[in-house]
């Protein structure tokens, strides 16, 4: 006899359907596994059998071959030992098979029949959602993080043989509800940018770079305050939609960081991986599965690169692709898989490798060819990629002692929210969210500026040697300069703001 139902499997972030069929054929007991399984699959043979035994049900003395479809797609993971054992329950005739029908089942067997959690439970749900299914059955602690998803009805279930039941008709099952989606609240211990100390051009820098999505370099002396700026940075970026939470969760979900009772990210994600992290531990890769990278796991959020010129020249290059188009596209030789990588990037350094030749106290023993070769650690290329280059001095006594404190990130924040409305009702017709996106046609368009501001433009890109890349770059920020001082105009005090902000050709 033949049972089938539905399960689902990985690509990426993106789930797809999995028809997993039992048959069971007369004959001494042999079981199989095709459809291109990996090892865990394989192995969930064992796990199955002793699950099946230890819920109270008898393992059928027959020949038992599962077969997974697609079978040229290659299925990892242990999410199949649940729709495989109720599949061959269901070849047993235990289970009606119409109970099966348009039923979307995943889960992981413990040895004595317990549903444990499994990974990437976001993207079943919305897969789900798209093949209208009536339901899916998933493990209690998968449930909350599945109800996100509008409109899937999601059942719980924590062991087998409550499934069993439940599709037996014999108990009831309540469909998790789905959570009401709400911007995380910050805790009184969460940083704010009244803490920061001076440096009041930076942060306004950093303002500019918030305003409109913008890429950030910082180049100061150790201490002066680099990271302690970047890390109030997302406090002060607007909020985000629950289409934007569902997005950023499903890639954390995929790479198993979602856990505990965390059902969806409730704040934009700040991700700051060591300056020695692996080209794939940067971008994403592997072979089976073919998992995210922290480009991609600060989608709508923040990718902080800290010392900068420690990277490896081969990881900071492969971060072009995702600058430029917002995706990361790892090559296989059987598939290409596509993550989502749309993120600010903020960037610190020191000017050079003792790091003090700025500073007006310490002195710098560095000789001008070693500080040549340690800026040349630094493409430029990806220089031309970061609209903002700013100069953080160390901050004065006076400034740190100060009773004064900074302007709070809520202060800073509703001007940032003005600025991207303005950007939304500019954009609305485009698939354009903010100024840092535009293509060459919207700089045309939203970058117009008059006689004065252009010969001041001429006259910069002749003294700095300006790319034409960094021309449109300085355009683009000009733009978000005038979005917050509300302004629909591009005026000349925009642009020089804005030239200000390429501390490398100006020859910090």
């Amino acid at each position: 006899m033949i049972a089938k139902l539905f399960s689902a499997a990985h690509l990426g972030i993106e789930a797809f359907p999995v028809e997993v069929e039992v048959d069971l054929t007369p004959g001494i007991f042999f079981y199989i596994t095709v459809g291109l399984p990996d090892a865990a699959v394989k192995e969930s043979q064992n796990r199955i059998l002793a699950a099946l035994k230890n819920s109270g049900f008898d393992m059928p003395v027959k020949r038992i071959t599962v077969n997974l479809a697609p079978a040229d797609v290659r299925k990892e993971g242990s999410a199949f030992d649940l729709p495989i054992a109720l599949a061959i329950l269901a070849a047993q005739g235990i289970i009606p098979a119409d109970r099966l029908k348009n039923l979307f089942i995943i889960g992981e067997l413990a040895l004595d029949g317990r549903v444990k959690p499994v990974r990437g439970m976001l993207s079943v749900a919305v897969a789900v959602k798209n093949r209208h299914a009536a339901g899916l059955l998933c493990p209690s602690e998968n449930a909350g993080e599945a109800a996100v998803v509008e409109g899937v009805n999601v059942y719980p279930v924590e062991t087998l043989a409550q499934a069993v039941s439940w599709l037996l008709g014999e108990s009831a099952i309540e469909k998790a509800a789905p959570m009401l989606f709400a911007p995380g609240a910050l805790p009184e211990d969460e940083v704010d940018f009244a803490e920061v100390k001076g440096q009041h051009h930076v942060r306004r820098a950093v303002e500019v770079a918030a305003a409109g999505g913008h890429n950030v370099l910082m180049i100061g002396p150790p201490g002066s305050g680099k990271s302690m700026i970047a890390r109030r940075l997302p406090t002060v970026m607007p909020g985000w939609t629950l289409d934007e939470a569902i997005d950023c969760s499903r890639i954390h979900s995929v790479a198993g960081l979602l856990g505990g009772n965390v059902s969806v990210l409730s704040r934009r994600p700040f991700r700051a991986p060591h300056h020695t992290v692996s080209d794939a531990g940067l971008v994403g890769g592997g072979n089976n599965p073919v998992l995210p990278g922290e480009v991609s796991l600060a989608h709508h959020g923040v990718l902080f690169l800290d010392e900068l010129p420690e990277f490896r020249r081969s990881a900071l290059e492969v971060l072009r692709q995702p600058l430029e188009d917002g995706k990361v596209v790892i090559s296989r030789a059987s598939s290409s898989v596509a993550f989502p990588a749309d993120f600010m990037m903020v960037c610190a350094m020191n000017p050079c490798p003792c790091g003090f030749s700025t500073d007006p106290v310490k002195e710098c023993r560095c000789t001008p060819l070693e500080m040549r070769r340690y800026r040349q650690k630094i493409s430029g290329p990806l220089l031309d990629r970061i609209d903002i280059q700013v100069d953080v001095p160390a901050v004065k006594y006076q400034e740190l002692k100060g009773d004064c404190d900074g302007e709070s990130s809520a202060s800073i924040r509703a001007r940032v929210d003005m600025a991207q409305g303005r950007q939304k009702k500019r954009f609305a017709k485009s698939r354009i969210y903010r100024n840092a996106q535009m293509g060459q046609k919207q700089i045309k368009t939203h970058c117009r500026v008059g006689p004065e501001s252009e010969n001041l433009l001429k006259m910069a890109m002749e003294r700095l040697g300006l790319s034409a890349r960094a021309h449109s770059r300085i355009l683009k920020v000009a733009r978000t300069i005038a979005d917050l001082a509300g302004c629909d105009d591009i005026g000349t005090e925009h642009v020089a703001e804005a030239i200000q902000y390429r501390a490398l050709e100006r020859g910090l």
